[in-house]
């Protein structure tokens, strides 16, 4: 009974501030406070009302935390023998010391049953190696060094060894190391721990880098997913061993192992092109579902426009792609995309930023007979209640035939070719521009404005010179008829009216 006491205090002083809320909670207790309160509090409790309901309930929280297990390789132990805890009565009187924590071994990195990780489009999991594990901190210090062991069987080697390879010095098989957060909520994505570095059988496998940043400000993001070691794995029944170091911030993370099978965007898409193409048809009543008249709706849309341009690449679409959970029409070519997840996954839509799993895409077969159908220049179309669509010609392109549909078509004349409609050259001699100005002028008044293009300001005033001394000579001669109304300039008479 003392021994069970001491294990039990030992416990309580182990947990965490949430661990002792449930406890104070579940036995009638306040769990307000700051943590020293609450284990000074949860200490009182067990020390004065201990029972075996308080045992049990302190038991349950300590292996939430701390699961049964002797080390990494608990998940490979043969079925039957049990893995238990050594209490303090039974433990010998010498062996505590640094693998003893409160009385309590201090227990190694144990397997994480309950955590799942989120399955990858690109990598099919065939074996799991080993299952995921939590990182224990093994000391006070910031970086951590955990190992984990495992093995590979004979077929699996071969297995490894005589795949193909996708490009120089990548196999289709892979034996990939993941890591994610310990949350036994939903499933895991890969999450790497500050300062990770993996090293398998003493050499150093590449972790993928940080993502540059263009935007001032933004932090450079970091890719995690799956680490491939199979190059430095010893392709035999030898034993592998990984030594993880990561950074002991706070945060709990899992390790484990998988045999994985690795996919191209090629294959993907060949996938996606035979099991997920929605039919013309249904896309028409999709269509007409978002264009229906709503009475509630003061505004009604008749129609919608939808570009053929990838907003991804800013090409024409060559696959139309959509997600099956995305509200809008908008497509995105499925190569592109799938190609750019290869290198850098996201998986999120580029029309409306949602998440875009492989699972939810699509292949428009609507939007596939448009860009069959339509000519190149055409960017985009718009799809109309009815389920047709018509398409929108460029807004420069309707400009220019505008223009050529309003200009009037007129003859075009060399005012500078003397035989041009008849006429003589623009350009006379200065002394007849005196005396046929008169005439042309008066002859001209029912007709269009006559301009000389062939004269500059110069000649003009020369022009006008002349003409008044021409007007002074030949005032005797004209004194009987009426002069003649004279415009502003004088031109010659055989000037060619331009239009």
């Amino acid at each position: 009974m003392a021994g069970e006491l001491v294990e039990a205090m030992n416990m309580v002083k182990s947990f965490r501030v949430s661990d002792l809320q449930t406890l104070l909670a579940s036995m009638g207790r306040s769990k307000s406070g700051l943590k020293h309160d609450l284990v000074g509090r949860a200490l009182r409790l067990v020390q004065t009302e201990y029972s075996p309901e308080l045992l049990k309930n302190v038991r349950q929280l300590y292996e939430s935390r701390f699961p049964k297990a002797s080390g990494w390789l608990a998940a490979r132990r043969p079925e039957g023998v049990p893995v238990a805890y050594s209490s303090l009565s039974s433990s010998p009187t010498g062996t505590q010391g640094a693998d003893y924590l409160n009385g309590i071994p201090k227990l190694s990195s144990t397997p994480a049953a309950e955590v799942k990780l989120v399955s990858l489009p690109f990598y099919q999991t065939l074996e799991t190696l080993l299952p995921p594990t939590e990182l224990i901190a093994q000391n006070n210090e910031k970086l951590q060094d955990s190992q984990c062991i495992f093995e590979l069987t004979q077929s699996q080697a071969d297995q490894v060894r005589n795949s193909t390879e996708l490009r120089p010095g990548m196999k289709a098989i892979q034996v990939v190391l993941r890591i994610c957060y310990t949350d036994s909520i939903g499933v895991q994505e890969d999450q790497y721990p500050p300062n990770i570095a993996v090293k398998v059988n003493q050499s150093y496998c590449h972790v993928p880098g940080y993502y540059p940043s263009n935007k001032p400000g933004v932090e450079p993001r970091r890719p995690c997913r799956p680490v491939n070691i199979t190059p430095w794995l010893h392709l035999s029944t030898a034993t592998n061993r990984a030594t993880v170091t990561w950074g002991n911030f706070g945060k709990r993370y899992s390790v484990a192992v998988y045999l994985v099978r690795v996919f191209t965007s090629a294959e993907l898409f060949s996938q996606l092109k035979h099991c997920s193409v929605e039919s013309a048809e249904r896309c028409r009543e999709r269509i007409q579902d978002k264009l229906r008249f709503d009475p509630e709706n003061e505004i009604a849309t008749t129609g919608l426009r939808v570009s053929l341009i990838c907003p991804l690449v800013k090409m024409r679409i060559g696959v139309p792609c959509r997600v099956l959970t995305c509200a809008h029409l908008q497509c995105f070519d499925a190569i592109y995309f799938l190609q750019m997840n290869e290198k850098k996954p996201t998986w999120t839509c580029p029309v409306c930023d949602k998440q875009a799993p492989f699972e939810l895409l699509t292949i428009d077969g609507l939007a596939s007979e448009i860009l069959k159908e339509t000519h190149e220049d055409i960017e985009e179309i718009e799809y109309l209640t009815d389920g047709s669509w018509r398409p929108i010609r460029d807004e420069k392109e309707r400009d220019r035939e505008r223009e050529r549909s309003n200009t009037p078509d007129y003859p075009v004349v060399d005012i500078c070719v003397p035989e041009a409609n008849g006429h003589s050259p623009a350009h006379s001699s200065t002394s007849q521009t005196g005396k046929s100005g008169a005439g042309s002028t008066a002859g001209g008044t029912g007709g269009g404005v006559v301009v000389d293009l062939t004269l500059d300001s110069e000649e003009e005033e020369e022009e006008e010179g002349g003409g008044a001394r021409g007007d002074s000579d030949d005032t005797e001669d004209s004194q009987d008829s009426p002069a003649p109304k004279r415009g502003r300039y004088d031109y010659d008479k055989d000037l060619v009216t331009a239009y």
